[in-house]
This record gives structure tokens, C-alpha cells and sequence, in this order.
């Protein structure tokens, strides 16, 4: 039998928190921006950009299924026969609907920013902290000025844990995001040369990720990477913001959550660590340092928000790499007959210098025949953006990769100075690289695909998932 769905919001509750009138009763299970993703029950806030008006898709949402609608005013096509709240400010209602989510819950609150790792590790804190109480999490990258606010007003009010993740490229926007947020504990993952094309420095971007703490709860908890060269910067910050604990992580000696072990396979990890004295062993489903990282801190965070460390790092061991950030396929290529396949590592979503050197060192690691990397524009990274794509000469030749393909105007720099025995081949954009992956895929195959978002490397990943629908050829077949 299937349970209803809790209530959310109710007409009580918006206009109250709106300071708006609706013109009937209604009570609303979730909250949607977005009326292709409208679900039976939500509530529509029909927000207004430079390029679109949200006014012009209420009867859309309507139709899947929203229970009520936030317009703003003017609103010209009411409906009689539907709930319609009009306010002069959609946006304005959203950070009010936020506001008043906030004020009502009693769970204790997690934020999580950081160059890279936030999603993994907001992902890894919430499966962690489910092990001691119900928990909820903003959705993917939900993270900005609107992100936030749009997950803050889905945020139930019956759980005990709470994990947000906040994000910027730009100077001033994390501050805004961790007071709206108020959280009871935050995490820096790290601090990288991302975004770097919109600061003037990496310890500008440290100090964009350290006004993380202005938002923090009194007697909140800041939870700090030991072993990035941002450390002390960060360390001093806190102390600066004046907040009551700091808990670090990662494999230098003095760190509260220390690293004493790990043993990296192809898809899985050992890890062996010391926490509040105590030395605790677990595993991880995803492979690769990086995933190692994320795991201590986020029992640094479990720790430090109250939760079962035991339970949390025990739990860690069901966590795969979910798609577009090192999740790991087996692709079937019936070309090649019954059976054949190659393996398919999905990084497709971003990509910084850190990440794709990461993602390098577990295409190493991960069993099988040729390594394949398939590789898209870094993009923000301003004037040190050709430096740092060709620099990745380095990391191809230590992890022993056999053939890259690249796509883009700055991954054209790395192919022209890659030996000819790994050119795979380049295309000015992911849709025209493609099939020349496609026509070099073998049997056992390992294929690791990546680039920021802009780049578009999920266009690759979706014409090498065709693949499977391609039926046997009759060369393959010996026929």
C-alpha cells in the first residue's frame, strides 16, 4: 500500500509566509519552478527572467497537475477553476516561502561549498546522516540565488537532518546563499584554481568559499580540508568569523579526522582512519582518491552535527558515483558479437584541472584493456586556461593512458602536443568528436568522458549509450 505524500504547504502557511491571499483553499506536496517537471500536488512559482516569464507557463503546470500557482502580477489569464496567488515579485515570494521553511524546521542544518566535490559530498553527508534520523537534501546542483531558495522551500518539516549545497563563481555570492541558509555546521571540501577567470587569485576564491561561515548558527561548527594549501587561510578565516569549533580532515598528522590508510581499486576503496581517537575502517562503492576525500569529510561533518560516526561510515560502502560524476557502466557493443562490451566511466558533468587529473588516476586504476580519455574545454579558467589544459600532458603520460580524443578550442593546445601513438583525434565541438569515438571503441575498452558542462560532453555519453541498441553486424557475427 502506498503512503500519501505529506503535505508541504498549505494555503495557511504561503500566504502567511508571502504575505498574499489565495483565492481558495489548497494544500501542496512539493514546489516546482518548472512546469515540464511539474509533479501531481506541487505548488508553481511562476518566476520571471530577462528571457522568459513564468506567467506564460501556469496553465502548462496546471495541466500536469500543480495544485495552485504563485504569478505575478499582471496576470492576465485567470482562471476561475484554479488557485492563483498574484504577488508583485515571484523571486521575492520564493526567498519568503524559503524564509518561512527555515524558521519552522528543527533539523539541524549542513552546508557544503567547495571548488570541487560539493554535490559528492552532499550526497555522501545524506546517505551518512539517514543512518540517524530522517534526512533531507537539496536536489543535484540546486545551489545558487535561486537553487537555494527553491530547495529551502522543499524542505520538510518533520526531518532531523538537512544538507544544502552552495555554489559561486563570482565574488559575493556565498555570502547571501549561507545567510539564507543559517546552517548549524559547513564544509570546504577544497579550494582549487576554479572559476579562476572571475578572481584574481586562488586565495580570492578562498575567500569567496570562507564567507560560507557569515550565515553559520551561533556556536556553529566549520569543517576545514588540512591538506589543501588553503588550510591556514581558512583556519584564520574561521577565527576571523569568531566560530565556536573547527574540525579537520585529511591525512595530515594533526587532523581531527585523519587519513592513516586507503588502498585505491579499480571500482572500490579501503579506508582506515583515525576519529576522535579511535581508528575506523570502511569502504567505498566509488574509486579514486578524491572519493576518499569526500568521505572524510563527511564524517568530519556527521561528527560534528551529532550523528552516528559508526553507522555513517559503514554506510558509505552502498555509495556509488552517481551519473556524470564517476559513475561507472558496462556498455554492451553487439557489433562485436553476444557479450562484448566495454566499461564507460561518466564524468561528464564539470571539470577543473583537480577533477580531470583525478578522473586520470582512476581510469588508471580501473581494470580492463585499452585506456581511453575523452576529454572537453576547462572552461572559467581565464588566462591560465592554455597552461592548464596542455600541463595535462603530465598526468596522461603518469597514468599510463593509451589514446585522447579532445574536443574544444583549448583541448586542440593538448592534442597538438600529445605523442602521435595517444592522438585519438580532435573536433571543435563534443557533437562532432563523437562518432569518431564511436568508430574506435573496442571490446574491453576502458572510457573515461569529461568536461565542464559548457563543453557538452553529455552529448558523447549519449551517443555512446546508442551503442547498445546497435544490432550485431554480420562482420562481428563471422558471417
Amino acid at each position: 500500500m502506498t503512503m500519501p505524500e505529506p503535505v508541504l504547504w498549505t494555503h495557511d502557511t504561503v500566504t502567511a509566509a508571502i504575505d498574499a491571499s489565495a483565492t481558495q483553499p489548497f494544500m501542496a506536496m512539493g514546489v516546482s519552478i518548472d512546469s515540464r517537471t511539474v509533479s501531481p500536488g506541487d505548488l508553481f512559482v511562476a518566476l520571471k527572467g530577462p528571457r522568459f516569464n513564468g506567467n506564460d507557463f501556469v496553465n502548462d503546470a496546471f495541466n500536469k497537475g500543480a495544485v495552485a500557482a504563485i504569478v505575478q502580477a499582471p496576470f492576465v489569464e485567470s482562471r476561475n477553476d484554479k488557485i492563483v496567488i498574484e504577488v508583485e515579485d515571484t523571486m521575492k515570494a520564493l526567498r519568503d516561502l524559503a524564509v518561512a521553511a527555515r524558521m519552522r524546521s528543527r533539523a539541524r542544518i549542513v552546508a557544503v561549498t567547495g571548488s570541487v566535490g560539493k554535490t559528492s559530498t552532499k550526497e555522501m553527508i545524506k546517505l551518512a546522516l539517514s543512518q540517524s534520523g530522517k534526512t533531507f537534501a537539496s536536489a543535484g546542483n540546486l545551489n545558487n540565488d535561486i537553487g537555494l531558495p527553491l530547495s529551502l522551500a522543499r524542505l520538510p518539516d518533520d526531518v532531523s537532518y538537512a544538507v544544502f549545497e552552495l555554489g559561486m563563481n563570482h565574488a559575493g555570492e556565498l555570502a547571501p546563499l549561507s545567510d539564507l541558509l543559517r546552517p548549524h555546521l559547513a564544509v570546504i571540501t577544497t579550494v582549487e584554481s576554479v572559476h579562476i577567470e572571475y578572481f584574481a587569485s586562488e586565495e580570492a576564491i578562498a575567500d569567496e568559499k570562507a564567507e560560507i561561515m557569515t550565515g553559520l548558527e551561533p556556536g556553529g561548527t566549520i569543517v576545514l580540508n588540512h591538506d589543501n594549501r588553503h588550510y591556514t587561510r581558512l583556519f584564520g578565516a574561521a577565527k576571523g568569523f569568531k566560530i565556536a569549533h573547527v574540525i579537520d580532515f585529511g591525512s595530515h598528522p594533526e587532523s581531527a579526522v585523519r587519513l592513516i590508510d586507503c588502498a585505491l581499486h579499480g571500482n572500490s576503496s579501503s579506508v582506515r582512519i583515525s576519529i576522535a581517537g579511535e581508528q575506523l575502517e570502511y569502504g567505498l562503492a566509488a574509486p579514486g582518491r578524491h572519493w576518499v576525500s569526500n568521505s572524510l569529510a563527511t564524517l568530519a561533518a556527521v561528527r560534528g552535527i551529532g550523528g552516528d560516526v559508526g553507522l555513517a561510515a559503514a554506510a558509505l560502502a552502498k555509495l556509488e558515483a552517481p551519473r556524470g560524476r564517476g559513475q561507472h557502466r558496462q556498455i554492451p557493443l553487439p557489433a562485436f558479437g553476444a557479450g562484448a562490451s566495454f566499461t564507460l566511466i561518466d564524468e561528464s558533468y564539470n571539470a577543473s584541472p583537480a577533477s580531470v587529473k583525478a578522473a586520470l588516476a582512476v581510469l588508471e586504476k580501473t581494470p580492463g584493456g585499452r585506456r581511453i580519455a575523452v576529454l572537453g574545454d576547462m572552461l572559467e579558467l581565464g588566462s591560465v586556461s592554455e597552461v592548464a589544459h596542455v600541463d595535462l600532458i603530465k598526468s596522461i603520460a603518469g597514468h599510463s593512458i593509451d589514446t585522447v580524443f579532445t574536443c574544444g578550442p583549448s583541448m586542440a593546445k593538448l592534442q597538438e602536443v600529445l605523442p602521435p601513438s595517444q592522438r585519438g583525434g580532435h573536433a571543435p565541438t563534443s557533437k562532432a568528436l563523437a562518432p569518431l569515438v564511436i568508430s574506435a571503441l573496442r571490446p574491453s575498452d576502458i572510457v573515461t568522458v569529461k568536461g565542464s558542462l559548457g563543453s557538452g560532453m553529455a552529448v558523447i555519453i549519449e551517443a555512446i549509450e546508442r551503442l547498445s541498441a546497435v544490432a550485431p553486424s554480420r562482420a562481428a557475427n563471422g558471417h
